[in-house]
């Protein structure tokens, strides 16, 4: 039951999945006990230090600058802002704090550099620190790792097949290989996806054959529910059920036993009983603080006063793996190559995503 495994096939764990709903429960919460504390959960601040403008098409995103939302876009914030943000969700109970910024992938220069510098910073608050860039390669990898980075964020988001139903300005490969770039570091990984895009459940499967057959696996996982925003191509979306989420949640962590599993996007759909439910069924990680991004999440105390019901505490930092050694500008032994890589862009057409954006330019 226990057993690490990097074959699994898609037949397999749609047998999981669909299994009667209690003893999927059983199953998942049993492979949860073997491997973590059950009443431990990681937290992690998510913060969006540049927001919008984003040239990609991904049907669900609000930062898309083709879509007609109501996200303001702003330029990369300082290290000192960031600092600030770091502090205050230290103080808010999180060990953990992810920076995303609205690129399609990371290119060398001054920005890049000022987000080094914050990744330095941080990870001298003795908390981890996380990005989520876009597309990074070998030697940018080495880069943040240089700096201190403690895992590198990159959802695969759905099967591949699906994908394509979804975004068509780059390739899943290009996924794969950021993935595989970061891991030529000691960076860990950290790799998800959404459910409630319309996929079907063959695809959620595609997506945890892909995650789970890569070895070793990611150290966390996050399951989003598609949180559907108004303007993009995705805003017709029923909520995901709470069945599915944990369903998806409990089938992961039974494929993934080592992982952390975090309880991502759509918290604010689901009640506490729902979010327990997701905890028995192996979720042991959230993401906390007024906005994922830019789409809205529980407010923190929320948070602390559930944990406070089920008995749970927060992790502290550094549990699974050792704090990293930061190595100042001035001493790094990695220099930036100025690389112009070759990242997909498959541009085929979405009918949604193109009739979203015909509604942009009509604005």
């Amino acid at each position: 039951m226990s057993e690490m495994r990097h074959n699994w096939t898609k037949e397999e764990i749609l047998e999981i999945y669909n299994k009667p709903f209690m003893e999927l429960l059983y199953e998942a919460a049993t492979v949860h006990r073997l491997h973590h504390d059950p009443n431990t959960v990681q937290v992690s601040t998510l913060l969006s230090i540049k927001t919008g403008g984003c040239s990609e098409d991904c049907g669900y995103c609000p930062q898309a600058a083709r879509y007609h939302t109501d996200v303001e876009g702003n330029d990369l914030m300082s290290v000192p802002q960031v600092k600030a943000q770091a502090l205050r969700a230290k103080e808010g109970g999180s060990s953990r704090v992810c920076m995303g910024a609205a690129w399609r992938n990371v290119k060398d220069g001054e920005e890049f550099d000022q987000v080094l510098e914050m990744v330095r910073t941080i990870n001298k608050l003795d908390m981890e620190v996380c990005c989520t860039l876009g597309m990074v390669t070998e030697n940018q990898a080495k880069r943040l790792a240089e700096a201190g980075l403690y895992a590198y964020n990159h959802n695969l988001d759905s099967s591949e097949e699906y994908y394509k139903e979804v975004i068509s300005t780059r390739g899943y490969q290009d996924r794969l290989d950021t993935i595989d770039n970061v891991r030529k570091t000691n960076v860990t990984v950290c790799s998800g996806g959404i459910i409630g895009m319309g996929e079907n459940i063959e695809d959620r499967a595609g997506m945890l054959v892909a995650l789970s057959t890569l070895n070793p696996q990611p150290e966390s996982t996050p399951i989003n529910a598609l949180v559907a925003v108004e303007g993009t191509p995705l805003e017709d979306q029923e909520p995901v059920s709470i069945w599915d989420m944990v369903r998806m949640v409990a089938t992961t962590r039974i494929v993934m036993p080592e992982t952390q599993v975090r309880l991502s996007a759509g918290r604010t759909q689901m009640t506490r009983e729902g979010q327990a439910m997701c905890f028995f069924a192996g979720a042991n990680s959230i993401f906390a603080g007024d906005k994922l991004l830019t789409t809205p999440n529980p407010d923190v105390n929320e948070d602390m006063k559930m944990f406070e019901l089920l008995g749970m505490k927060p992790q502290k930092p550094f549990t699974k793996k050792v704090q990293p050694q930061t190595v100042e500008a001035q001493d790094s032994q990695i220099e930036a190559l100025g690389e112009k890589p070759r990242w997909t862009r498959p541009e085929h057409k979405i009918e949604r995503n193109e009739a979203a954006r015909a509604l942009r330019k009509q604005d």
